[in-house]
């Protein structure tokens, strides 16, 4: 054991090995933080893309970051709540119609200075009343002073009102297009038309006919670009899968690894202890499996049966095992088989498991720990490529479903971020435990040891 300490003691002798180990530790820090910051339950929720989640993104916007490399800036999303009192954006004027209803007015004032229209503009509305609903007045007021009356109507207990799809403001705006007439400097070229920055202001009023009823407006305007990490087509927060891929990625390649490779290496030994037709029987079940189409009975598992990453996980496991990694333990158990402390064992009656689980297995365990670590990006990659083939866990928010969703249109739509991102995490993950692979190997292999 002090040996076993003493080796991994001379990590500090290489500098890949440390850098290494250190993005592993952040791998595993940042895994730890996203599961306690956001719960399963909550992400699988959320990854669905239902309305009331992704309401407030745009769809396909590069993350805001981009604009730190532009001159002309791209709107980013805002949403501002009617209700917020401590919102300094927000202004509340409460009053009474003549019969006593609720008669107020909420006025939202934002400071706009880009060089590009939004993507698109929305008021989502949710009021409590008995039998009538309240009657809505919309006012637009630009920088200039230039005042647009958007909308009168009646609203139900939820309601959304979309400014692009209003065909009546786009009559009043002359026929242009309400986003960007209600943004657009009037002293521009109609057939290019420029933004007119400063701040700008949204009037409701809103007229109850019943004394108990509240309404509750939210000002939703979607941006160009979005988050740390943008949106996609179905205006998910893509940061929310880059950070749930680390845990799932991280514990499909580690019990993918370590179950492989300790089983692999008890199931050598015991072989090679027990020898006739113990070992005959593992040999030829190891050859027998090393000719079946691993990939192959994985995508038939995924798509005749389930695509579970639990199932998945479990498969890849009983397929690793009788590999070829049992023949090189085999030789090696040969060997440690005939030495003298191995005699001395048997002399003194010592159990055939004491023998191999105490003497056997621990003189390999310094040879297993490097392939183990070498082997985790092998099957974080496999489970990446099952999803970008359409066979990942359906539930699940992770780094190859991503890649998957992102499909050729990304791409051609020049929305190289929804892939660019997870391919380097992954490549990262990749790269840690090799760094760290390959430092161990020359650690612990004898022969490699001080090269």
């Amino acid at each position: 054991m002090k040996a076993f300490l003493r080796s991994f003691k001379e990590i500090t002798r290489y500098p890949t090995a440390v850098a290494g180990l250190l993005m592993i530790v952040a791998l595993i820090v940042l895994s730890i933080v996203t599961v306690i910051a956001i719960p399963y339950e909550e992400a699988i929720y959320t990854w669905r893309g239902t309305e009331d989640t992704t309401y407030h993104n745009p769809k396909n916007a590069p993350p805001a970051w981009t604009n730190w490399f532009r001159e002309d800036k791209k709107p980013e999303s805002m949403w501002i709540l009617s209700s917020d009192e401590n919102d300094d954006r927000v202004e509340i004027t409460r009053g009474e119609s003549k019969d006593g209803n609720p008669d107020d007015t909420y006025l939202i004032s934002f400071d706009y200075n880009y060089a590009y229209f939004p993507q698109e503009l929305s008021v989502y509305f949710t009021s409590e009343f008995e039998e009538k609903g309240p009657f809505i007045s919309l006012m637009w007021y630009k920088p200039d002073g230039t005042a647009v009356r958007v909308g009168d109507f009646g609203i139900s207990a939820s309601e959304t009102y979309r400014f692009s799809q209003d065909e009546k403001l786009q009559k009043r705006l002359k026929g242009v297009d309400p986003l960007m007439g209600l943004f657009m400097d009037p002293d521009s070229d109609p057939e290019n038309p420029e933004v007119l920055q400063g701040s700008y202001q949204l009037e409701i009023k809103s007229l109850a006919f019943e004394p108990d009823t509240q309404v509750e407006a939210e000002l939703v305007m979607h941006g160009l670009v979005h988050g740390i990490a943008g949106t996609d087509n179905m205006r998910r927060d893509i940061s929310l899968a880059l950070l749930w891929g680390a845990p799932i990625a991280l514990v499909f390649g580690l019990v993918a690894a370590v179950g492989t490779s300790v089983t692999t290496m008890v199931i050598a030994g015991i072989g090679v202890w027990y020898g006739g037709v113990v070992d005959a029987l593992i040999q030829r079940i190891t050859e027998i499996n090393m000719t079946l189409p691993f990939l192959s009975i994985l995508v038939m598992i995924g798509t005749f049966y389930s695509k579970s990453i639990w199932i998945i996980l479990g498969a890849t496991i009983a397929l690793s095992i009788f590999t070829g990694g049992i023949k090189n333990y085999r030789a090696i158990f040969m060997q440690v088989k005939q030495s003298t402390y191995i005699e001395a064992a048997q002399t003194y009656g010592a159990k055939d498991w004491r023998i191999i689980i105490l003497y056997l297995i621990p003189r390999v365990v310094p040879m297993l720990i490097p392939g183990l670590v070498l082997s985790v990006p092998a099957f974080v990659f496999l489970e990446a490529s099952l999803a970008v083939l359409g066979l990942g866990d359906p539930v699940l928010p992770t780094w190859g479903k991503l890649i998957n969703s992102a499909g050729v249109a990304a791409l051609y739509n020049g929305f190289y971020y929804w892939i660019l991102q997870p391919m380097i995490l992954l490549m990262i993950t990749g790269f840690a435990f090799a760094m760290l692979g390959f430092s161990l190997d020359r650690i612990f292999n004898p022969r490699l040891r001080g090269q």
